[in-house]
């Protein structure tokens, strides 16, 4: 199946069936590993290790492992110490469960590997498995040992192949104590239409089409480097001023993502609240009256969603034309807040 090295033997137990596999990891990193170096003339930094006691530099082949107790001494322990545990999972995925798959809280999920039949023997219980998964639409809950210590895994169907994540314990998932807001917020119906839209505009995407764009700058950048030219540069970052309005955000945010699909500026008048938005600026002067009738008319018949410069330009006609009644300090951001009209 894969041209793998597998890093476990051992089997699957299936109530009195065992599935002989092979575990082998189903993910691979691709991220650029760097090495390190003296600045000054570039030659590697390398770290040896030495045996205190002897004051000497070991080979791998003489270092084991040791735990050390709480008065500092060492205790050995070898793999052999290790591989004839009492428990039943030292050599086997014990299938303790079938639940729901959405039973499994995703902050659980670990790494994952594929399950690989071991031999010909191994193939019909191993089928029998994977399709008994699938047509209950159920995964396993399984324990198993692996790096000396045992672990949860998680079995579902992967194509024809049956692949296991393996599960933090639950006790090791964290609580989310502290990390929500600790104020009170009140988030209109408004803001969730505006929110709704800008999720229906950036739409579905296919995760084949999304990649590394990170890796592919750094590796720009070696190439460059290593045939002496120029280094790439970095676009200039995006000036904008700081965001007071969250409506004004959520609009400009819903017309870039519609310009970026080559969409008409004017769809982005469609967005949900848009029936609610025209009815509170139909009737100004329910906001203090601060609005001229004029500018109320072209306000009404301008889409909710126009640029910010429209909106300042909209503001200061409206300042001059009402100027005794002091509009000319209202900025353009309380003006696109709707905070005060009528849901």
């Amino acid at each position: 199946m894969l041209h793998v090295r597998s890093i476990w033997n051992g089997a699957i137990s299936f109530g009195l069936v065992s599935i002989p596999i092979k575990l082998v990891n189903a993910t691979e990193s691709h991220s650029i590993s760097f090495r390190q170096i003296h600045t000054e003339d570039g030659g590697r930094i390398r770290y040896r290790k030495f045996c205190e006691l002897e004051d000497r530099e070991v080979t791998q082949g003489e270092i084991g492992k040791g735990y050390e107790d709480a008065d500092g001494s060492i205790i050995p322990i070898t793999d052999e110490d290790l591989s004839s545990l009492p428990i039943p999972t030292a050599k086997t995925i014990e299938i303790v469960a079938f639940v729901p798959a959405d039973r499994i809280d995703p902050l659980q999920m670990d790494a994952a590997y594929y399950l690989q039949a071991s031999g010909a023997p191994a193939a019909k219980p191993y089928t029998l498995l994977r399709e008994a998964l699938k047509r209950s639409n159920k995964v396993a809950i399984a324990k198993f040992a692996l790096r000396g210590r045992e672990r949860l895994g998680m079995l579902r169907v992967v194509g024809d192949a049956i692949a296991m994540h393996g599960l933090l314990w639950p006790d090791e998932v964290r609580a989310p104590e502290g990390v929500a807001p600790d104020t009170n917020v009140t988030v209109r119906d408004q803001e969730l239409d505006l929110a709704d839209a800008l999720m229906d505009t950036l739409g579905e995407v296919d995760l084949e089409d999304l990649h590394d764009e990170y890796r592919e700058a750094v590796e720009e950048v070696i190439a460059a480097k290593a045939a002496g030219e120029a280094l790439p540069q970095a676009p200039e970052p995006a000036t904008g001023g700081k965001v007071l309005d969250l409506m004004a955000a959520l609009e400009n945010s819903v017309r870039a993502a519609r310009e970026s699909r080559g969409e008409e500026a004017g769809e982005h008048a469609e967005v949900k609240s848009l029936p609610q938005r025209k009815t509170a600026r139909a009737a100004p002067k329910q906001t203090g009256g601060k609005k001229s009738a004029s500018t109320a008319k072209k306000t009404a018949a301008k889409k909710t969603t126009a640029s910010a410069k429209k909106s300042t330009a909209k503001s200061g006609q409206g300042a001059k034309k009402t100027a005794s009644k002091s509009t000319a300090k209202k900025t353009p951001a309380k003006k696109s807040t709707p905070r005060k009209r009528p849901a």
